[in-house]
């Protein structure tokens, strides 16, 4: 049979081929009516030959049945795939965002036509075969792209390729028009990886308005409480300009409200400060406009004003950790007329002394109320203060709690403030309670090793803050004083060695004399002159007048003198300049526990 037909052949010629031959021989036999052996052989062969091209002729259909059912079912899967290829491409065609899927080497695959489609000049080169990277680089260099404040390209392209290495990213992009865009990369389980982009303009457009709307509310909530003081406050930003301000400045300044608008430069107040009022305490409207132009840190001014109708003001400015400031007006109208009048009073009462000393007595006495209720109403008011301002600092905890990234820092700042005032107001209540005479004391037993250990955990952070060596040194002493007032002592005490000591060691320790011991606090800071010591127990007066209102408002000293002073315990300080400053306070032991 190869000799006769060709296996290469298609079945269909080969089938021809055999027909044609099986005829040939058909009407050779039937030309030879011969019926020879050799005719009788060959007309055997001959159908032999036949049966053999029948049966290779059913083979042959049958495997050519058999090639078109996989023909069949080729094609049918080939339509199968085209089909589910379609379906796939139509499904990322109806996701809403842009989809892209890049390969486990990082080559685009496919996309669909909503990917990049906020940066119309990349449609062109989101080609199969683009790699991450370059897409990136695309990106980075895209004139749509909004770059963060001071963000270069190469920048923004290094941050977004180092972010590529997490397994599930999500980050947000600004465009221009101010428009927002969420991309999102996961990895697919064969390594490969899908963006998702989602425009999300609207949502940080509602974020953008909530977070607004809640600074409107904590602006209202700083303005209530700056309108329930009864000082009159200005606060400036760093350009001197105008931010805040409460009705009570107005009404004592008589400020014309057509001029006081927020943006007004510091310098038409002190303007009209020098035109309506007289300077008085040697400070020129000249000091004061060189204080608010001070760009190497403005050191706390404090002078007082007078007008034509006897009206006199304490004025108070400071500066605040962003550089701006604030300036404080106290209607103290009635303390200086009372001082006025004491002083009339006293020469009076000098040039007539031997003729009218009980009258002198009874101006003393009048003088000693006036001062006393001057004490009693200074804490009053204090009081009345805090509750507002605890008020206050609750409020803008709750605030913190739930504000954004770009709020917080600035609630931070109003917190730590309100902050600053209440320290301030609880130490000006303690100086008014001893000062007036009337504080009660309660002397029991007090562990000085339980309240010294106590100290130097709560000054411990800030000290290693500062590399100071912070060091207690045990005592088994229980002493006889106030448990309240003693502690105030010596946190005063610790807390001022720490705060104004730049390097070295700050020592708490207690010495045994007989049945008294002695409290010493030891450090190693600039110490003290000679002539200062005095001042330095002096309300509102410290040696480092530049430090910041954070670093104290100068009463510790007056407290712990005053508070040693009703406890009858004996307090003395020795210092060096240059090497440290000690402090010592002498307490009745009752005993030593073992």
């Amino acid at each position: 049979m190869s000799d006769l037909i060709d296996p290469g052949e298609p079945p269909e010629d080969q089938i021809a081929r055999l027909r044609a031959i099986a005829e040939a021989l058909m009407r050779r036999v039937e030309q030879q009516p011969d019926l020879s052996e050799a005719t009788f052989a060959q007309l055997q062969r001959t159908t032999l030959l036949e049966q053999e091209v029948h049966n290779r002729t059913r083979e042959l259909e049958e495997t050519l049945d058999l090639l078109n059912a996989a023909n069949e079912r080729l094609a049918s899967s080939y339509r199968e795939k085209e089909a589910v290829r379609t379906n796939l491409i139509n499904a990322i065609e109806a996701v809403q965002g842009g989809f892209a899927l890049f390969s486990r080497d990082e080559e685009l695959v496919l996309c669909n036509s909503r990917f990049g489609m906020h940066m119309p000049d990349l449609r062109a080169a989101l080609t199969p075969g683009l790699t991450f990277a370059e897409y990136v680089d695309l990106v980075s260099r895209s004139p749509h792209l909004t770059l963060p404040p001071g963000e270069s390209r190469e920048d923004w392209k290094r941050r977004r390729l180092s972010r590529h290495q997490d397994q599930n990213l999500r980050l947000n992009v600004r465009l221009n028009w101010n428009r927002w865009v969420q991309v999102s990369e996961h990895r697919t389980p064969d390594g490969g990886i899908v963006i998702l982009q989602t425009d999300v303009t609207d949502i940080m457009r509602i974020e953008r308005q909530e977070r607004e709307r809640m600074l409107d509310d904590q602006a209202r909530l700083i303005r209530a409480t700056l309108e329930h003081l009864d000082q009159g406050v200005c606060i400036f930003d760093r350009q001197s300009r105008l931010v805040g301000w409460n009705r009570r400045v107005g009404e004592m300044l008589a400020f014309p409200l057509r001029m006081f608008y927020m943006g007004i430069h510091a310098e038409k107040l002190i303007d009209w400060m020098s035109e309506s009022f007289t300077f008085t305490d040697g400070i020129e409207g000249d000091t004061v406009r060189q204080w608010t132009r001070r760009k190497d840190g403005r050191p706390p001014l404090s002078f007082e004003i007078e007008s034509a109708d006897d009206l006199t003001l304490g004025v108070f400015a400071q500066e605040m950790p962003d550089r701006g400031f604030v300036i404080s007006f106290t209607d103290i109208t009635n303390e200086r007329a009372a001082v006025r009048a004491l002083s009339f009073l006293n020469e009076a009462l000098e040039a007539r002394v031997s003729e009218r000393t009980e009258e002198l007595e009874a101006a003393l006495a009048e003088a000693a109320l006036a001062n006393e209720t001057k004490s009693r109403f200074v804490a009053a008011a204090s009081h009345d203060l805090l509750q507002p301002l605890s008020a206050a600092k609750l409020f803008l905890a709750s605030a913190e709690d739930e504000a954004s990234e770009e709020a917080a820092p600035v609630l931070g700042k109003a917190r730590r403030a309100l902050e600053s005032v209440e320290h301030l107001m609880d130490a000006l209540v303690d100086i008014s309670r001893l000062d007036s005479g009337r504080t009660e004391v309660h002397v029991g037993k007090v562990s000085l090793s339980r309240l010294m250990r106590q100290l130097a955990d709560e000054l411990a952070p800030e000290a290693r803050a500062k590399g100071l060596d912070l060091r207690v040194v045990p005592t088994t002493a229980v002493v006889a004083s106030d448990p309240t007032y003693l502690r105030r002592i010596l946190q005063n005490l610790l807390t001022n060695a720490v705060r104004y000591t730049r390097e070295g060691s700050v020592l708490m320790g207690a010495r045994r004399h007989g049945n008294r011991v002695t409290v010493e606090v030891i450090d190693t800071g600039p110490g003290i002159p000679e002539d200062r010591m005095r001042d330095i127990f002096r309300e509102f007066q410290r040696l480092d007048s530049a430090a910041s209102a954070s670093e104290g408002m100068g009463l510790g000293l007056a407290i712990v003198e005053r508070a040693c002073s009703l406890l009858n315990h004996d307090l003395t300080v020795t210092s060096e300049l240059g090497k440290g400053t000690r402090f010592a306070v002498t307490l009745p032991v009752l005993r030593f526990d073992s």
